[in-house]
């Protein structure tokens, strides 16, 4: 199989979408070289599957990428919207999709979650990262803003393992800038399935 984009669908080639590169490539408009994630070393990975380097997009190093939890769709992400009554107010509940951007982290993204557990009396929100499609022609809600609370995952050892208690630079795995996140490891807990961790305090 010819080597594939990641499938993060980040733009940053110049193209909307990785297919859309992918056509932009074959008409000789674009080429392999322009995407940020591309290796020769890498030749061939699975369709869908992210590509992480030992840099981020900037260049700055990190400890691990956060993966999901088995059957997830990506790390679990704690958020609480600046307007928490709203969680309440307007009924928010799992299941249902949210959308806004993480401003006190400084990420000029807006995410689309879909909700795992919404608390009435905090407003915290537990979601998934689940990507824009997800909001297009259906129902959601905009919080518009939200702080971030936390992550938690299964941590992928790329420089080193988390240290309980140690500030640490990681990549979440869906993240679509490739940007390193750092955070507070404030749970390390070894399962079947890796060293899931809890990661809070964020930065970017």
């Amino acid at each position: 199989m010819a080597w594939q984009p990641p499938g993060k669908n980040c733009g940053l080639c110049g193209a909307q979408s990785c297919e859309a590169f992918l056509e932009q490539a074959a008409a000789g408009a674009l080429s392999y070289t322009d995407c940020p994630f591309y290796s020769e070393e890498e030749k061939a990975v699975d369709a869908g599957a992210a590509v992480h380097a030992d840099l981020d997009i900037v260049g700055n190093p990190y400890d691990f990428v956060l993966d999901p939890l088995p059957g997830e769709p990506s790390a679990r992400k704690i958020v609480l919207p600046f307007r928490p009554d709203l969680v309440e107010k307007w009924g928010i509940e799992t299941g249902e999709i949210v959308v806004g951007r993480p401003m006190g982290a400084g990420c000029p993204v807006q995410h689309v979650l879909r909700v795992i557990e919404a608390n009435p009396v905090t407003g915290l929100l537990t979601t998934h990262v689940v990507g824009p499609r997800f909001s297009r022609d259906a129902s959601y809600h905009d919080v518009q803003a939200y702080h971030m609370i936390g992550f938690e995952g299964i941590a992928r050892p790329v420089r080193r393992p988390p240290v309980f208690g140690l500030r640490q630079r990681f990549l979440p795995g869906y993240c679509m800038m490739a940007l390193s996140h750092t955070g507070v490891i404030n749970m390390v807990v070894e399962r079947p399935g890796g060293l899931r961790v809890r990661v809070e305090d964020i930065i970017i």
